[in-house]
């Protein structure tokens, strides 16, 4: 097995700049997920790796061999794409052995290989099965097995889970989390969804534009967000916002103020506000709660009963859609005036530049 190193990547399709300078280090053993919104780039970083698009600037590097030029069979990698690709007129044994019968491989590794990887993957008792009698789980489980007989030092997954139900979903991320132990293999997985991030990742990076935002564990990316925008996207329900401003800032405060939610006196340490910023106050739905008096209030929208937590959308006075998420069933009437109230150690601070600065 082995790590990876992104060192200073760009791709361009034409006049068309897609990934912008991307500096990464993966490590063996790692499960790293890129996430992000669509179009921000990161499966076509992931394509890069592989070695299926060209890279425009930079250097890639997989253990110690500089991978740039290098063809996508020499690599020691394995991909699993969103399609399950297989062969609808062979069993499931031959699927997951066809690459290894292309190369050659005595037939007795062949079987043996073949046969732990079903094992691995509990699909021992469906190898003389065809894809077409097996459901979206079994037939992606297939396509993964396929890749574990080649053996490759670093395994890619681009977004394997988006074509399967709910359910499916967090069955196969489990499975997913299991072989990644039991392989001690390096993992790079692509995926929209955060939920899936956050699940499985040893190590997370944000794409935005082209651009990383923000790599690290994904409790440290939940809880100290480096932007706006990772701390819009990190976490679910997402982050509420509403601009404010400095009203006074002390030593180790900042008193901030809106039309909406008044004044509220925030801790701080930083040389970074003057009185009279523009700033943003963000705060998670999970770390409000009911108060009479609480600064944030609005409108019921919309009541979501989940049994063991109520999610409520509320609309600020200024129009701002929000969210609470509060513990058992809480009897909220759609229309009816809310209160929240938050601990100020859960509230955070952007600047105008979108940089966290609390």
């Amino acid at each position: 097995m082995a790590g990876l190193n992104l060192k200073n990547l760009y791709k361009s399709f034409g006049a068309v700049e897609v990934i912008k300078g991307v500096d990464l280090d993966i490590d063996h053993g790692e499960f790293v997920v890129f996430v992000g919104p669509s179009g921000c780039g990161k499966s076509t970083l992931l394509r890069m790796i592989a070695g299926l698009e060209n890279i425009t600037e930079g250097e890639l590097f997989i253990g110690e061999t500089l991978c740039n030029n290098v063809e996508p069979r020499d690599r020691g990698i394995a991909m699993v794409f969103q399609s399950y690709a297989l062969y609808p007129h062979m069993t499931v044994y031959d699927n997951i052995g066809f690459g290894l019968k292309l190369a050659r491989a005595p037939k007795e590794e062949r079987d043996r290989k073949v046969r732990e990887a079903a094992r691995m993957l509990q699909l021992e008792p469906l190898l003389d099965r065809k894809p077409g009698q097996l459901s979206g789980g079994q037939r992606q489980r297939v396509a993964i097995g396929r890749a574990i007989v080649r053996q490759p030092e670093v395994f890619l997954f681009d977004e394997p889970l988006s074509n399967l139900d709910a359910a499916l979903r967090v069955s196969m991320r489990q499975e997913l989390t299991k072989l990644h132990h039991d392989l001690d293999a390096t993992m790079i997985y692509v995926t929209h969804d955060q939920v899936e991030a956050m699940t499985m990742a040893d190590k997370i990076v944000v794409l935005n534009g082209g651009v990383v935002q923000q790599v690290g564990a994904p409790i440290d990316l939940y809880q100290d967000p480096a932007n706006l925008f990772v701390a819009g996207f990190i976490g679910s329900p997402k982050m509420n916002f509403i601009e404010v401003t400095a009203k006074t800032v002390g030593k180790g405060e900042v008193l901030v103020q809106s039309d909406v939610i008044g004044e509220i006196s925030v801790p701080l340490n930083s040389d970074r506000v003057k009185t009279g910023d523009k700033l943003t106050l963000g705060i998670r739905p999970h770390a409000l709660s009911r108060s009479d008096d609480g600064p944030f209030s609005g409108q019921v929208e919309l009541v979501e009963r989940l049994g063991n937590e109520t999610v409520v959308n509320f609309t600020l006075s200024n129009g701002s859609a929000w969210m609470a998420v509060l513990d058992g069933d809480e009897p909220l009437k759609l229309g009816s005036e809310v209160r929240f109230s938050a601990d100020v150690g859960a509230i955070c601070l952007f600047d105008a530049a979108e940089r966290r600065i609390r």
